[in-house]
């Protein structure tokens, strides 16, 4: 089992959209992948438990990862959350919409 703490980017945290990029990126490992926010172990597996966390922009959660493939599913799903799932960071995407 290995860990590691991460912030969250996104300016709407992990709603829809971002918790759908997050699950998919999990799906992809053999390995078991938790999300600790707080007091909620969230599995990284489910979009439904990934939103129903209400995870908000600037808080750190700590993906555990446990399996056969834990390490590269640790890189992927830190990398992904760090990269902003999809969304990015800048702010004025929505104003170009």
């Amino acid at each position: 089992m290995i860990s590691k703490a991460v912030k969250v980017i996104n300016e709407s945290g992990l709603h829809l959209r971002p918790a759908g990029v997050l699950t998919q990126t999990c799906i992809k490992f053999k390995s078991n992948i938790i999300l600790h926010y707080g007091e909620r172990d969230i599995v990284g597996k489910s979009v439904l438990n990934v939103m129903a966390a209400g995870v908000k922009k600037g808080a750190t959660v700590i993906v555990e990862c446990s399996g056969p493939d834990e390490e590269e599913a640790l890189a992927a799903v830190v990398a992904a959350i760090e990269s902003g799932l999809g969304e990015g960071t800048d702010a004025s995407y929505f104003d170009r919409i």
